[in-house]
């Protein structure tokens, strides 16, 4: 018996090192996402009596106009941001890893924007491209690419709009994934480049065939990150544009919050989340199997 109650607690003792994480994922991640299934199934509001409902959240969803066109504005935004975050994000981290007496001030300079405020980035945002006085204008005007008196409304037209809230967020954002890239990049052995040398690979050949194999790993994590943190782009699109103009730039999580809170129907706004998480769930799963076939196949 005491031999038997030795393997148990052999077997079983890592438990009680996990036991917490668990208890705060079962907490704080894992129950609200159940709570929110059952309030999606309910006539929810701040005010008022609840009621069960069924599906009936769900079928007013798949009807709702707006529902289907803010999740694809958001969707756009993934596409437009994702591809130009990793390029960038890679492009400045090249350039805070070279051995220079400027990596200092390059580093500094492309990570501080990140930790300003969402309020002061779109503040920022409203006045650089505000047609009349805004530095963009001003700056065309300047070079006479804009006739004097002339201005262009950056913010009152659909796609110029969603040019200046792109380039204020991959500015206001940049600076993390640019950290992840050169902590990787720092992290890859020099016995590779001067492999490659050798074998008179060129600094082109070298970023291809060592440099970008090596990221592999971090590139997924970025693009994820990326993704989910474009789904759920919602403060600077309010500050910057309001959804407008006409609603062309309204992103999910906006609408999300104005069924929710303004409109007080918190059951309708949850079950508009649960196909987003959904989404999300699924490009992270895909994300994970690409990942591991990827690993297998470098074994």
């Amino acid at each position: 018996m005491p031999h038997n109650r030795l393997n148990l607690k052999r077997r079983y003792g890592y438990l009680i090192y996990i036991l917490p994480f668990m208890l705060v994922y079962l907490v704080f991640t894992l129950w609200p996402i159940l709570y929110g299934f059952y309030m999606s199934l309910h006539k929810w509001g701040i005010t008022g009596p609840i009621s069960f409902v069924g599906l009936h959240n769900y079928q007013y969803l798949l009807k709702d106009e707006m529902f289907w066109s803010s999740l694809g504005h958001s969707s756009l935004f993934v596409f437009i941001s994702t591809p130009l975050m990793v390029v960038l994000a890679l492009g400045t981290a090249l350039l805070c890893n070279l051995g220079t007496r400027w990596k200092t001030f390059f580093r500094t300079g492309f990570f501080l924007p990140t930790v300003l405020s969402v309020t002061v980035v779109s503040y920022l945002g409203t006045y650089i491209f505000n047609p009349s006085i805004g530095l963009v204008n001003t700056l065309l005007r300047y070079v006479h690419v804009l006739p004097q008196g002339s201005n262009i409304d950056w913010l009152g037209n659909t796609p110029t709009a969603w040019l200046a809230i792109t380039l204020v967020t991959l500015w206001w954002t940049v600076g993390t994934n640019m950290l992840l890239f050169l902590a990787a990049l720092q992290d890859i052995p020099d016995s590779l480049y001067e492999a490659a040398a050798l074998d008179g690979a060129t600094p082109l050949q070298r970023f291809i065939y060592v440099t970008l194999p090596q990221l592999r790993s971090i590139m997924g994590v970025i693009i994820m990150l990326q993704i989910i943190a474009s789904y759920k782009i919602f403060p600077q699109i309010y500050y910057m544009t309001k959804g407008g103009p006409n609603n062309t730039t309204k992103p999910i999580i906006q609408y999300i919050y104005e069924q929710g809170f303004m409109n007080d129907r918190l059951g309708y706004s949850v079950s508009m989340s649960v196909p987003l998480f959904i989404i999300l769930l699924a490009l992270a799963l895909i994300q994970l199997r690409l990942r591991g076939r990827s690993e297998g196949g470098i074994q």
